[in-house]
């Protein structure tokens, strides 16, 4: 999307920290971005730059708090969710197919193999065939 990111997760044990992860994924692709700013003197990087507090300015890309998250617990609840992000381009008119919207991995589930998804991008995997049948994510 535009202006946000959907992203289905499984932790790989029960000890999973979700805020760890999220900072790991936030963090080095926000430097990135306030680093191409201001190597291109790009006007946004002044819209992103924020006060935090009086003399404290910070380089906000994400919005501020954790975000919408919730816990699926049936194979039920992440077919609705993977249906719902694939779905959410194409129902904010941006493409007519949720396999066409290049930052999605509609075309893993969807598309015959092979499933390339843009060169450009990094491969994302899917579930395991079959895994929504036996509740089990990858």
């Amino acid at each position: 999307m535009p202006e946000h990111v959907h992203l289905l997760v499984y932790p790989r044990s029960e000890t999973g920290d979700i805020d760890t992860y999220l900072k790991s994924v936030k963090e080095p692709f926000s430097k990135e971005i306030k680093k191409l700013l201001t190597a291109s003197n790009n006007s946004l990087l002044k819209r992103l730059t924020v006060r935090e507090r009086p003399g404290k300015t910070t380089f906000r890309f994400w919005q501020e708090g954790p975000g919408f998250d919730r816990n699926l617990f049936t194979s039920e609840a992440i077919a609705a969710s993977i249906d719902y992000i694939h779905n959410n381009p194409v129902e904010r008119g941006l493409c007519r197919r949720a396999a066409d919207w290049k930052w999605s991995s509609a075309r893993y589930y969807l598309l015959e193999p092979p499933r390339q998804q843009y060169p450009d991008l990094p491969f994302v995997p899917g579930l395991r065939p079959g895994a929504l049948d036996r509740g089990q994510p990858r």
